[in-house]
């Protein structure tokens, strides 16, 4: 079985999340998708409108993704590949090059990015809309 790992905060779920999860599901049988605690979001200053607990039934509930682990740090991905056996790495390319220290484990893909949608827009088209 070939695994597939993919990162991120997913929240406010829209059609690029479910476009890179379909995507990255074609390079595997078996996608697994690390989302960020509550608590790493606060260290990176995000706060995402869902919490973790949200965010991990609704990825869940994805047919493409098989499982959904805790994202607690950056430095996690490295162990994430080897505890979990690990094929490839996939992320979207405006991560280009970042995590290529990770090629030495698995295969690392980055993907185009879904034009025209992307949560942060989102956010500020809502905060605009009840401005």
């Amino acid at each position: 079985m070939k695994k597939v790992i993919t990162y991120g905060t997913f929240d406010l779920l829209h059609t690029g999340h479910i476009n890179i999860l379909r995507r990255a599901k074609e390079f595997g049988d078996y996608l697994i998708v690390a989302i960020s605690s509550d608590e790493f979001n606060a260290l990176k200053g995000k706060k995402a409108y869902y919490t973790f607990e949200q965010r991990k039934a609704i990825l869940e509930a994805i047919r493409y993704v098989d499982e959904v682990i805790p994202e607690h740090n950056w430095e996690q991905k490295i162990d994430d590949v080897k505890n979990n056996d690990v094929d490839v790495f996939v992320m979207g390319d405006d991560w280009e090059g970042k995590f290529d220290f990770l090629k030495d484990h698995c295969e690392v893909v980055y993907l185009p990015r879904t034009v025209g949608i992307s949560t942060t827009q989102i956010k500020a088209d809502l905060k605009q809309a009840n401005a």
